[in-house]
């Protein structure tokens, strides 16, 4: 158990510092299986009732993924983006396009933790088996004993069985089971198909050639890593000034004393540069030359945010 719970702190480690899609996707998927499997072995127990086991199941199944969603969502900055651009500008800038565009980043990112959780689920069989043994009809096992129901098919799962019924008891796990992880596999199918049609949708659509898609990912990268780690510094000092100027004086250790004497902080920036540099950005191009942020388009001083001759969106999202 202490050995998955540090396996679980790495991989909380490196999801929270991945900016690579894939990367991030892959950690995300990890993360899932890893959850799904402690989950099975200490929190699945099948009630093995008539009318509970079918809600268990899919409770087992469809919660956990409901929940992972929900935090998928959470976690996207293209989630808090598009609330920053509703509040302050809406989305009438926007066309049908690009809006389309927004919401199936922010589902499609969303959308991995929890069909890697129902995939694995389906895969292992257990909440499927728990949900549906109920429902197998005693007709279509032969020569199941008619004296026995739903009651005792409901049991199947615990393996709490008479002995003269421990056939049919396999044979219905194993027909369930192989239910189960053909779904699952059909799913693993259609996803494959339609990340594999989005790739080559999203290519073909892009107003960018791929050296420049490339080189575009790499300056939001850098520019947001930058941005963060000024972000820390400016607010230190400026803490520190006006600490200082409470007190008297602040206690600064020999890196932060070194900070204050290389960046000294005049004093905070206006809301309205703060506003212009936050919420959702669509590629675009003004006077044929690429705006590849809005902390880019405000450095540039072009103004506004519909599409126009001078400022044209590509409908294109950043990954």
């Amino acid at each position: 158990m202490a050995a998955l719970i540090a396996e679980n702190f790495r991989f909380l480690s490196l999801f929270f510092k991945s900016k690579d899609v894939m990367i991030f996707n892959g950690l995300v998927a990890l993360g899932t299986v890893g959850s799904e499997e402690l989950f099975s072995v200490v929190a699945f127990h099948c009630p093995c009732s008539p009318a509970r086991n079918y809600i268990y199941g899919l409770a087992a199944i469809g919660v956990p993924a409901l929940a992972l969603f929900l935090i998928g969502v959470i976690w996207n900055n293209h989630t808090w983006n598009l609330v920053a651009e509703c509040h302050k500008r809406g989305i009438k800038n926007f066309s049908a396009a690009a809006t389309f565009l927004l919401f199936g980043s922010i589902m499609g990112r969303a959308a991995v933790a929890p069909v890697t959780w129902s995939v694995i689920s389906l895969l292992r069989g257990e909440a499927y088996i728990c949900a549906l043994s109920e429902f197998v009809k005693p007709s279509s096992l032969d020569k199941f004993p008619a004296e026995y129901g739903a009651e005792v098919l409901a049991r199947f799962p615990c393996k709490d069985v008479p002995a003269n019924l421990t056939k049919f008891r396999d044979e219905v796990t194993r027909r369930l089971r192989y239910e189960s992880q053909l779904f699952g596999w059909l799913i693993i199918g259609i996803v494959a198909v339609l990340v594999f049609l989005t790739k080559c949708l999203k290519h073909c659509c892009s107003p960018l050639s791929y050296r420049q898609e490339a080189y575009w990912t790499q300056y939001r990268s850098n520019e947001d890593k930058l941005f963060r780690r000024t972000a820390e510094v400016h607010s230190r000092i400026l803490a520190a000034k006006n600490v200082k100027q409470f007190f008297g004086f602040v206690a600064l250790d020999k890196e932060e004393k070194e900070l204050v004497q290389e960046f000294p902080v005049e004093g905070v920036q206006p809301s309205p540069q703060w506003n212009a540099i936050t919420g959702v950005y669509i590629y675009r191009e003004n006077k044929g030359f690429p705006l590849y942020s809005r902390l880019h388009k405000w450095a540039k001083g072009v103004e506004g945010n519909g599409p126009s001759p001078e400022a044209h969106e590509m409908l294109f999202l950043a990954s």
